[in-house]
């Protein structure tokens, strides 16, 4: 009955998509990693997104001339039948076998076709590279699986024997001890209980070695799925995160990058290990455009909200830069323009002392027109040329509206916000009957006001 209903729940999956759900959630939202290192490779990706997109443009012609990869489906079915305990296989993984694989371990059977216990490969092959290098039929023993291998001689591991091989000490002890012999193989070795890996002493011989010698990459696939399989999952994350960080950050294993990415990573059965495994990778991964292996649609909208943002910061920037340019620019001109009125209104003086001009209003009525333009919105300066233009032969009016000048500059000097305004009469000379002004620019607190800042 359980068999029928297995093999009706079944669907064989048909696309990389329906193998491959690292990026679901199991409550169907969004789900936030609370792990540090995915987020702080979040955070990072978020801040380095513009540089990656210059790294992208500056390496577009050699993009350009590789063609962009492509998942492997392959890679992806095997890879889901092994987390998802090989469902089309169910009723075979029920019938027990001779526990074969547990007796090897437990030192009573040699492994086929060499003949050779598990001791006699602990202790004696230990350290012998080539002859471990050289072997195709051991690994299937050390590291079984529910799945045939190479090695016909070599059984499949049942969900019966399994559970068997968890509770004996003696198998699970040996299991390590093989685990180490194979890191150090791979130039790796054990540091703690939790499964955390680093460099060997010999590690650059051996990744030499293993950058070379691609068919050990299988090896690794079998090694990590068989440490799930009998009870040593967490033990996988380390060395996947080790392998991808000496092929694609270290650069010291590059011929591993697509096996780690396409394989290694999707060995693990959590999501979120192996989502925060492919944080770290794309962080550093190059060209970036190629990483393949990301969420397809949450990914770019990340991507692309945060590059609009970073474009909508720049151009609020450049106009900011813009606008205080043509604000000093329209300053300096009006600042010229109140000079050519200070030589206007200066000539206009030596003319009302010769006798020979003394009837040249003409002058005056330009002066009066170049100064409304300056301050076309100030109606005080209007009115006060006005004033010089029609009384400019009346010394006593003159005196007057200076002494009245005077009288406003005093109530502007008391007021901060009126310092753009204040009237400056420098001399006034009754003999001549002719008023001499001086005309600077004055000083606020903010350059777009330049239309308004006059002393006159």
């Amino acid at each position: 009955m359980g068999n029928l209903l297995n093999g009706a729940s079944y669907k064989e999956p048909s696309t990389v998509e329906e193998c491959d759900s690292t990026w679901e959630t199991d409550s169907g939202g969004e789900e936030e990693d609370d792990d540090e290192d995915g987020l702080q490779a979040g955070a990072e990706e978020s801040e380095g997104e513009e540089q990656r997109s210059e790294g992208s443009q500056n390496d577009s012609s050699t993009s350009d001339q590789n063609f962009k990869p492509k998942r492997s489906f392959y890679a992806a079915r095997d890879l889901y039948k092994y987390r998802h305990q090989y469902p089309q296989n169910f009723k075979d993984l029920r019938c027990q076998n001779d526990l074969c694989n547990l007796r090897f371990y437990m030192n009573k059977i040699p492994f086929k076709p060499d003949g050779v216990y598990i001791e006699d490969i602990l202790n004696k092959w230990k350290y012998d590279y080539d002859k471990l290098e050289h072997n195709h039929t051991y690994i299937q023993w050390l590291f079984p699986l529910r799945e045939q291998g190479l090695n016909f001689y070599a059984k499949e591991l049942t969900s019966y024997e399994i559970e068997e091989f968890k509770k004996t000490k003696e198998a699970t002890k040996r299991f390590v001890m093989a685990y180490k012999m194979m890191l150090d193989f791979l130039g790796l070795k054990l540091v703690d209980k939790n499964g955390n890996v680093s460099r060997s002493a010999n590690w650059q011989e051996r990744f030499q070695h293993l950058n070379e010698s691609q068919h050990n990459y299988l090896r690794i696939t079998r090694i990590l799925k068989s440490l799930g399989e009998l009870g040593y999952e967490h033990f996988k994350a380390p060395l996947v995160k080790i392998f991808l960080q000496e092929s694609i950050v270290e650069n010291t294993i590059p011929n591993m990058k697509q096996s780690a990415l396409e394989y290694f990573v999707y060995t693990i059965k959590e999501r979120r290990e192996r989502r925060r495994l492919l944080r770290y990778a794309y962080h550093y991964y190059q060209p970036p455009d190629h990483f393949i292996w990301g969420p397809p649609t949450k990914q770019k909208a990340q991507r692309s909200k945060s590059v609009k943002k970073t474009i909508a910061s720049n151009r609020s920037l450049k106009k900011h830069v813009q606008k205080s340019q043509d604000a000093k620019i329209e300053q300096e001109q009006v600042k010229a323009r109140i000079g050519s009125f200070e030589e206007k209104l200066t000539d206009h003086t030596e003319v009302e002392t010769n006798p020979e001009t003394a009837g040249s209003i003409e002058l005056v009525e330009n002066c009066k027109h170049e100064m409304a333009t300056v301050t076309d919105d100030d109606k005080m300066v209007n009115t006060e040329l006005k004033f010089l233009s029609t009384h400019r032969n009346d010394t006593t009016n003159i005196s007057l509206y200076g002494n009245k000048l005077m009288e406003k500059n005093t109530e502007h000097l008391g007021d901060e916000n009126n310092t753009n305004r204040i009237l400056v009469v420098d001399a006034i000379d009754e003999d001549g009957k002719d008023c001499l002004c001086s005309l600077s620019p004055g000083t606020t607190a903010e350059s777009n006001t330049t239309e308004e800042n006059l002393i006159i």
